[in-house]
């Protein structure tokens, strides 16, 4: 099921900054999706280890991991901010470049993105955040299924993802644009309440 649109209109972050904060969107391409209720237990589980393993994987790197919320804005060109029309909130997500870290979020394309999947937002993160992190030039993307226990990886090549790779939750995963960072899947799935039946 598609995550609702707020209406019609194209809106741009000018739009976005002056919206209630008591309900949350994210903009793709100046279409504005209302983001999820608050995940569940296990949604929350994997984003904080995953954050936590990258965290301390990257002390003393410049790289920089960030968990949600935070705005990331991801400008076609070079744009001023009120015009971007593409505003994100990834769940994890490293930044190796300083300069693009400011105040407000980040600005451009994160160098690795998670996303943690949930019934109500796996299409919308497969099709569309998918897109949108392709087209800004996020070199590798994550997708975590925790009830399937799998992860799909996305690795940029030439501008385009190409076909993803699939893994099972288990043993350790190597981020491949950050040398030395893996994801060892064994604690964190150990984490994790019961699978219900």
């Amino acid at each position: 099921m598609p995550l609702a649109r707020r209406d019609d209109r194209s809106h741009t972050y000018r739009d976005y900054l002056d919206w209630p904060e008591d309900a949350r969107y994210e903009l793709i391409d100046g279409v504005a999706y209302l983001m999820a209720p608050a995940p569940d237990l296990t949604h929350q589980v994997v984003v904080g280890e995953i954050f936590r393993q990258l965290a301390n994987s990257l002390t003393d790197q410049p790289c920089r991991a960030l968990i949600a919320p935070v705005d990331v804005r991801l400008p076609k060109g070079d744009e001023a901010d009120d015009a971007i029309d593409t505003v994100v909130q990834p769940d994890v997500l490293v930044v190796c470049d300083p300069a693009r870290l400011e105040r407000r979020g980040v600005r451009g394309a994160p160098d690795f993105v998670v996303e943690v999947l949930s019934s109500s937002t796996a299409g919308h993160d497969h099709v569309l955040k998918r897109r949108a992190y392709e087209k800004a030039g996020v070199s590798e993307y994550w997708l975590v299924h925790p009830v399937d226990r799998i992860v799909t990886i996305y690795r940029l090549e030439a501008g385009v993802y190409g076909k993803p790779e699939i893994e099972e939750l288990l043993g350790a995963t190597a981020v491949g644009i950050l040398p030395g960072v893996t994801i060892v899947w064994d604690e964190l799935v150990a984490r994790l309440p019961p699978l219900e039946a």
